[in-house]
This record gives C-alpha cells, structure tokens and sequence, in this order.
C-alpha cells in the first residue's frame, strides 16, 4: 500500500523519514508521495564499467553542477548527453517501507529520460537516476528543480536492512571492489 502525504508528513516528524523536503513538499505535497529535486549532476569521466558475479566497478565521474542556494545555477543537456542525477534530499528508511521513483511528467515531455530505481529498507543517503537526452533539442535545468517522485510503500512482514556499499549516497565505486 502507498503511503498518503499525511503519514508521510508524521513520518518525516518522528523519523526523519526524508532529510532537506522543500517547504512546498512540508506544507502542500501533490499527489501520493514527494517530489525530489535536483542537487548535483555527474558526467561519466573514464576508467571502467564491470559487473561480475562477486565483483563491481562503476566509471570515474565529474560532477558538472551542483546547488548552491545562494546562486541559480543550471546545467544544459544535449541531445544524446548521459549523466547522472543526485538528489538534494536525503532518506532514512525504516525497515518496513520501500521506495520507488517515477520521473515528473515533464522529463519525458521534454526528451529526457530518467532511470530511476528502488530504495531498499534500511538505506540513508541521498539517491542518484541515470538521465539521457533522448530529445533533438538541448534541455535546461536548474540545480534545485523537481525531477522525480517519491512514492513510499510499507513492506508486508518487514524487509531486510540494506547492507550494500552505495549506502550513504555515494554515486560511484573507487576501484573495482568485492559485492556485498
């Protein structure tokens, strides 16, 4: 069952359910979950992509863009670009809710396509989507702009405490490293 705003609301509260919301998010959130927004961009930057069986490598990245509050700052995505998305907002989530992200309508009415995934129980950290321009036109956002949204589900009998090494929210492997 999705969670509805006003437990969501209780939850931030006593739990610290989602860390950094917007005031618009806190006051007067849309629909059945919260909207995430925009902190950092990355770009791939060389090195090596390797998933095996009991071991991992994610390519170096730069990161592009970040938020600053006391500055807009925007980022242009080209047509055919790849980059990454990190969230400004930072989760803690209990052992018995899930999350799962779809992107805001807008992206895909835009061109951009964005790979979203899940937040396991147990996981805090902030969360990073994969993003491409699929469009024939570039695409500019703003650091701090709405781009996916949250929707929050109660895990029937408890789930298992996250124990994967993206804990944290870090967005990329420094070295080729053993799976948990």
């Amino acid at each position: 069952m999705i969670l509805g705003p006003k437990k969501l609301l209780r939850l931030v509260k006593t739990k610290k359910l989602v860390e950094n919301l917007a005031e618009r998010e806190l006051t007067t959130p849309e629909g059945a979950g919260f909207d995430i927004r925009l902190g950092e961009i990355h770009k791939l930057d060389g090195g090596k992509a390797f998933l095996g069986v009991t071991h991992r490598e994610t390519p170096k990245i730069k990161t592009v863009a970040k938020f600053n509050p006391k500055k807009t700052t925007s980022y242009k995505i080209k047509p055919g670009e790849f980059c990454l998305m990190s969230s400004m907002e930072t989760f803690n989530i209990p052992l018995d809710i899930t999350v799962n992200f779809k992107p805001r309508t807008t992206t895909f009415r835009s061109g951009l396509i964005i790979r979203t995934g899940n937040v396991a129980p147990g996981y805090k950290g902030k969360v990073t989507f994969a993003a491409k321009n699929e469009g024939n036109i570039p695409i500019t956002m703003e650091l701090g702009c709405r781009f996916a949204h949250a929707q929050f589900e109660w895990v029937d009998g408890g789930g298992s405490q996250y124990k994967g090494q993206w804990q944290g929210g870090r967005v990329t492997t420094k070295k080729r490293e053993k799976q948990i």
